[in-house]
């Protein structure tokens, strides 16, 4: 089934545009795969970055948008990504930047363009796990900006994931979220003196 790209807000697909038609901005960017890119860079695929801040042990705490981000392609494949975020003024570009995690989610989009369920692709970042996944929200008429994972939803952890969670394999909220409870909840106690 075909993904449901939820449209990027206009002012930060401008601000991405203006950036990659910057020769400073894009020489000054720490990612080489762009500034030794051949011919043109267009901006692509924009998923709106969620942030889950806090799982505690009953679940889920709110989400909150951070941003839209942006895939640029160059030829045949993604070489690095834009990031936006929100302003006092509105939507601005905040940097672009490659590795890993470009590829990760070049590749689970693809993935889930093969899924039976039609989806809208999000980003879901978990920074208390360092962990970034491609959220596949049912809805697909909703808009990118709001929402909170339902429990059927489909959450793909983007390589490189935390140990002993595979990456590039959905897993429906339900399943993963009481792994990641009991991982969050764990880690302050890494951390704590000895009794």
């Amino acid at each position: 089934m075909p993904l449901h790209v939820a449209p990027a807000p206009a002012p930060a697909l401008r601000s991405v545009l203006t950036a990659l038609g910057s020769p400073t901005a894009v020489r000054e960017a720490r990612t080489p795969s762009l500034r030794a890119a051949q011919g043109p860079a267009t901006p692509e695929l924009p998923l709106p970055v969620h942030v889950l801040d806090r799982i505690t042990p009953q679940g889920l705490s709110a989400t909150r948008l951070a941003g839209w981000r942006f895939l640029i392609r160059c030829g045949d494949r993604a070489v690095a990504a834009a990031e936006t975020m929100l302003t006092p003024d509105g939507w601005a570009f905040s940097h672009f930047f490659e590795g890993p995690y470009v590829t990760s989610t070049e590749l689970a989009l693809k993935q889930a363009e093969t899924l039976q369920h039609p989806y809208q692709p999000r980003l879901l970042s978990v920074p208390g796990l360092y962990m970034l996944t491609l959220w596949l929200h049912g809805d697909t008429a909703a808009d990118g900006a709001e929402g909170h994972p339902a429990a059927t939803d489909l959450l793909v952890p983007l390589a490189p994931a935390p140990p002993g969670i595979a990456a590039h394999r959905p897993h429906p909220v339900a399943d993963l979220l009481p792994v990641l409870t009991l991982r969050a909840t764990r880690l302050p106690l890494l951390g704590s003196p000895a009794a």
